[in-house]
């Protein structure tokens, strides 16, 4: 700039001290002129064009409107579950990007519908239902998964088919409640729905109401299934008519016929079993008449005295009444009587037994306390070749016996365990040892081996198997190794001492009838002295 105003200056000067003529004079200064307006004009529309490119030149940013907390944990779900069917979705970051719309996309494909990576709420509902319903599992899930060679994919197919309703009309005759059923049974077995209704005796037809409709029985024992099915007894369909349709009572029992159930209205029920008649103690028989002599024609009785079973009841009822009289339980330091101080044991864990089953049967829907114990008495008499081999079998023989009785049961162990604590305790409240006994020999098979304390009572004391006191150490010895081994106590807990107790009293058994030691006084005076006889 300074150069620039020099330089005018020197040419001003020039103009100025040079003579020119007029003409001359005039070129130059409209040439220099002329220059310099260019010049300027050059300098303006450069400036323009500068300021018009910087003015226009603009970019346009899109800014996407940012996800709420709730609309990030629905994509996060969303994700999670595509992921959980096989379609990759990457990360649940909760941004549904571009992994996740082909993870979509490829959802929609395997359901039929349009790919278009983006989910309708419909499609939504579907996807996260079928997540939701295969989450829960159950039974009815886990078969599903179990039987389909599409694996959890095909709880994607089964809420799609349930949710549209795909099946909208029964088995020819059959109300829709039926059909379903047979759908049901059909789903966890080998047969087709359409075998199943073309097998003898799988479906009854009978007015079990009295109402003059047809009343339906399914018995799912000829799917040939173990799914539905325990040791002993199935489980039964009974379809029942009411104003409202059809209402479905699952009731357990072996063979069922119309005959074995008492149904009003809708609710159904298996017909109590008719009480036996008691095997009396003696059995009378004719004795041969003398063919001559005084006593011609006298007939005389001959009575055959059966074995009286012992009552663990009764025999309890005892031990309980000495133990208050010595002013409590025996200690390690007061074993000076091992068998009764492993009778107390056994008592005290029968108590435990039958307050925690007590809690389960209560809890029991649909089951009258009759009929829990009919179930028991039959799971008794199913564990009676187990309980047989308890006097000839080491405990690992017997243990790996019933452990096949589990394989083959259809039964989940949760199932198991419920069943042989419920027996256990209907067993013990209603005196009948097989149920009791089998439920403990039950749970030490499931793993829970301080139960195997209680099959060692029963052989010491004759309970529900033949005495023997070297098996009854052999089992003493599971319960007490497994309790040392860190397992949880499963009686009296807060008893710190009771294994030692337990232990001492094992160790010392001899043997021979229960002998009481003499009941400690505080006063002087004199109590009795009780002796046990069975």
């Amino acid at each position: 700039m300074t150069f620039k105003r020099i330089t005018g200056a020197a040419v001003m000067t020039a103009m100025l001290m040079v003579p020119v003529g007029r003409a001359q004079a005039d070129e130059f200064v409209g040439g220099l002129v002329g220059g310099i307006i260019g010049g300027a004009i050059g300098s303006g529309l450069a400036n323009q064009q500068r300021n018009k490119t910087r003015t226009t030149r603009t970019r346009t940013v899109y800014v996407q409107p940012r996800a709420t907390s709730a609309q990030r944990q629905q994509a996060r779900e969303i994700q999670t579950s595509l992921n959980y069917f096989g379609f990759n979705a990457g990360a649940a970051d909760g941004v549904l990007g571009g992994q996740s719309r082909a993870a979509i996309s490829r959802y929609q494909g395997y359901m039929g519908y349009p790919a278009t990576g983006q989910l309708s709420e419909y499609e939504k509902t579907m996807l996260l239902g079928a997540y939701h319903r295969a989450l829960a599992g159950g039974a009815e899930v886990n078969q599903l998964i179990a039987k389909s060679n599409e694996g959890a994919r095909a709880v994607l197919i089964a809420q799609r088919d349930g949710t549209t309703g795909t099946r909208t009309t029964g088995y020819a005759g059959l109300p829709m409640a039926v059909s379903e059923a047979v759908d049901e049974v059909a789903d966890s077995s080998d047969p087709s729905a359409e075998q199943l209704l073309q097998r003898s005796g799988f479906i009854q037809l009978a007015d079990l109401n009295g109402d003059g409709s047809t009343d339906y029985i399914i018995d799912t024992a000829l799917a040939g299934s173990s799914f539905w099915c325990n040791a002993s007894q199935c489980k039964t369909m009974v379809f029942a008519s009411t104003s409202d349709g059809y209402r479905r009572n699952d009731l357990l029992l072996h063979a069922p016929k119309p005959d074995s159930f008492d149904c009003i209205g809708g609710t159904c029920q298996v017909k109590a079993a008719p009480a036996a008649q008691p095997e009396a103690n003696t059995m009378m028989a004719k004795a041969e008449e003398p063919e001559t002599g005084a006593t011609a024609g006298l007939t005389l009785p001959v009575f055959n005295t059966a074995p009286k079973q012992k009552s663990l009841s009764s025999h309890c009822s005892k031990v309980n009444l000495l133990t208050s009289a010595n002013g409590g339980f025996t200690t390690v330091a007061d074993v000076s009587n091992p068998d009764f101080a492993l009778s107390e044991q056994l008592c005290l864990t029968r108590t435990y037994a039958v307050a925690r089953g007590e809690d389960m049967i209560a809890s029991v829907q649909g089951a009258s306390q009759a009929a829990i114990e009919q179930q028991c008495d039959a799971f008794g008499a199913s564990m009676s070749v187990h309980l047989g081999a308890l006097g000839s079998k080491p405990p690992k023989a017997v243990l790996n016996d019933v452990s096949g009785l589990v394989l083959e049961s259809g039964m989940t162990p949760e199932q198991l365990r419920t069943t042989a604590q419920i027996c256990m305790a209907s067993g013990y409240q209603s005196d009948k040892m097989p149920a009791a006994l089998g439920g403990a020999l039950l749970l030490t098979a499931l793993g829970e081996r301080p139960y195997a304390e209680l099959v060692g009572h029963h052989l010491h004391g004759g309970f529900g198997t033949e005495g023997d006191a070297d098996m009854a150490l052999a089992w003493y010895e599971v319960a007490i190794s497994a309790l040392d081994g860190g397992a949880a106590p499963v009686f009296a807990p807060s008893q710190a001492d009771r294994v030692e107790v337990l232990r001492k009293a094992a160790l010392g058994l001899a043997g021979g009838d229960v002998a009481m030691p003499v009941p400690a006084s505080s006063t002087g005076s004199s109590m009795p002295v009780f002796t046990l006889s069975e």
